[in-house]
């Protein structure tokens, strides 16, 4: 039952991420479609990533990380009354931390953009409106991280369907201010602003009528001196570099980015996008699910459910993760001018995020596989090892964006590719050096049965990129955006069938994808 219940929780998940990402891709759509690449559309989505950024840091990150595992253990040896006094005490701790850091960075707002886009100083309208921006965007910080911390509770009592649906609600609020309000502001853009900050609250509210049915709405109350809450802190605060690696590189290419010619904010955010579109559906959805379930064992001291989790997400991971990336660089030109080739979002717009997409897609299977080698580290309260992986990727990211603009530089090549890439190279040493680790500790290893497993997917996927590449030259650049559309779906179904076919023909089964 529990297998079966992991696997269920798996499917909720995603296919709540998948509904949240396809209207992520519609809200992109609009976006770029109305506002452009480059110039206000740039502020925005500085002005955006920071609270963004530190969302996947602190709330979704490094504090679901430590909190999860320590909830858990409650779970397993306390009784309710003690469960709830630890949800007040670290919804208080909480809460008082980050309205602290929002009304600073409210105050400061000149002085963080300057930090994160430094080539900004010297545009000062551009500056300003980020500016002004990132008051209306950064409360969703606060919003979202309680969002996270009650998602947090509720995916540990099995409950996955209103934590995964949340996100919905932001790509509603952004697609409705882009279409409907923003031409009522002087300057459209800000409407998106207001947008991000109502989102963040409604997605906090969502979450309350199922924290009351648990009987775990209870009210805030600061004390750090909470056993519970010295314990999430003390695994908290290392744990920042350790799971959010990505996201640290992500915003280093925001930094390098923002220094570079006018659109290559908006360039690497449309690859971005596409690229969180299989991590998010599978990698997220994975991690999200076998976190409780990993703590769950770790508790029980069952070493061997333990490992059988991790090898059992692996398989999901690889089994999505190798095609999706190879995919993606086989069709990044197509599908950026499928999606987003309209209105303000012009050819070039659409040549520059397709080059930015090959670059980052290598490192797609990468970051799937950090959703579930990570968790593994965590769920065991080490914290560590994963800050010290963490420290090397984000030094390794620095190194290969410097190597790899100085190489495109070199061949006249647009340097955003050469950032996208420096991601890719991080993201494997960062998911390569956790599995070193978790081999090295005989926490997980790929065992003998992956050697058929890894020529299964290889054989496979070499199979889907053939095909691919064969239908490419029938696909209608000069056409209308819908025919573009059906022939990109249409690519992509057929890609996916010789995938499957293939896989089937190569003897693996579905059942080999059984948790155990």
């Amino acid at each position: 039952m529990a297998k079966s219940r992991l696997f269920r929780s798996t499917m909720v998940v995603s296919s709540m991420t998948m509904l949240s990402r396809v209207l992520g891709l519609v809200r992109d759509i609009v976006l770029l479609g109305v506002f452009g690449a480059g110039g206000l559309m740039d502020a925005f989505l500085v002005a955006f990533k920071i609270p963004n950024f530190l969302r996947r840091l602190f709330a979704e990150g490094a504090f679901s990380q430590a909190f999860v595992p320590v909830l858990s253990e409650y779970k397993e040896k306390y009784n309710l009354q003690q469960v709830q006094l630890l949800v007040s005490r670290t919804s208080g701790a909480l809460l008082l931390i980050l309205s602290m850091l929002t009304v600073v960075v409210i105050l400061l707002a000149p002085w963080v953009v300057t930090l994160f886009a430094p080539g900004f100083a010297d545009q000062p309208d551009k500056f300003a409106v980020t500016a002004d921006l990132l008051r209306l965007t950064f409360p969703y910080l606060l919003f979202i991280s309680m969002t996270a911390f009650a998602s947090g509770i509720l995916q540990s009592y099995g409950r996955f369907a209103a934590p995964a649906f949340a996100p919905v609600l932001l790509n509603l609020c952004m697609i409705g201010a882009a279409l409907i309000f923003a031409p009522m502001f002087d300057t459209p853009i800000m409407a998106l602003g207001y947008a991000v900050a109502i989102a963040g609250l409604l997605q906090f509210l969502i979450q309350l009528p199922q924290l009351w049915q648990q009987k775990l709405l209870v009210a805030p109350k600061v004390d750090f001196r909470h056993e519970g809450v010295k314990r999430i802190l003390k695994l908290m605060l290392p744990a920042i570099f350790g799971v959010s690696v990505t996201q640290i590189n992500l915003l280093l290419n925001t930094v390098f980015a923002s220094l570079m010619i006018g659109g290559s904010v908006s360039w690497l955010y449309a690859a971005e996008r596409m690229s969180e579109l299989p991590l998010g559906l599978i990698g997220v959805a994975i991690g999200t699910v076998i976190l409780p379930s990993l703590s769950a064992s770790e508790a029980k001291k069952d070493d061997v459910t333990f490992k059988k989790t991790i090898d059992w997400a692996a398989r999901l991971i690889i089994l999505v993760g190798l095609p999706a990336a190879a995919a993606l660089f086989t069709l990044s030109d197509v599908m950026m001018q499928a999606l987003f080739l309209r209105g303000e979002f012009l050819l070039r717009d659409a040549e520059m995020s397709g080059l930015a997409l090959r670059s980052m897609a290598g490192g797609i299977l990468g970051f799937m596989l950090i959703k579930i080698f990570a968790p593994a580290f965590f769920a065991r309260q080490d914290v560590k090892t994963p800050v010290k992986i963490g420290i090397v990727s984000v030094f390794a990211n620095m190194i290969f964006s410097v190597l790899f603009i100085g190489i495109f530089y070199f061949f006249e090549l647009p340097l955003h590719g050469g950032l996208a890439l420096a991601t890719t190279g991080a993201a494997f040493v960062n998911a390569g050096l956790l599995y070193y680790f978790l081999h090295k500790r005989g926490i997980f290893r790929f065992d003998s049965h992956w050697k058929k497993l890894f020529a299964q997917f290889i054989i496979a996927t070499s199979a889907m990129v053939a095909a691919l590449y064969l239908m490419l030259p029938y696909f209608p650049t000069d056409s209308a955006q819908w025919r573009r559309l059906v022939a990109l779906l249409i690519i992509c179904v057929i890609g996916a069938v010789v995938y499957g076919v293939v896989l089937l023909i190569t003897g693996f089964r579905p059942r080999q994808l059984k948790h155990g």
